[in-house]
């Protein structure tokens, strides 16, 4: 496979992707209280519940965006408002509330296995 069919392709695996963990994050108010109840017991502040929740939601679609980074992640958190040093803990809530299928191939390092075909 050429160069530009291999970008094409990971660049189509990324947005079905992230257009799948979108659809995913759907409105759900028992998960969205879920997580803001999360963040208050880890004692995590937030002013706005609304924004709050949307930036949760917006956590698993930025993780599978190419050239995002956990740091990248981090940042987007931190720019929003959360302490810098809360910023892990926010994301890893939102995580495991909005993209649990996420949390075990993180863990375990495969959460990329779907692009290993691209290279050969």
């Amino acid at each position: 496979m050429n160069k530009a069919k291999r970008n094409l392709a990971v660049t189509l695996v990324g947005v079905a992707t992230a257009v799948n963990l979108a659809a995913q994050a759907h409105a759900d108010p028992t998960t969205d209280n879920s997580f803001l109840n999360a963040l208050s017991t880890a004692g995590i502040g937030y002013n706005d519940p609304m924004s709050t929740e949307a930036l949760g939601k917006s956590i698993c679609p930025m993780l599978v965006e190419p050239g995002k980074n956990i740091a990248s992640v981090y940042s987007k958190v931190t720019d929003n408002g959360i302490n810098p040093d809360l910023a892990a803990f926010f994301t890893g809530i939102a995580i495991q509330m909005y993209c649990p299928q996420m949390m075990s191939s993180i863990g375990n390092g495969t959460f990329l296995n779907f692009l290993s075909p691209l290279g050969h």
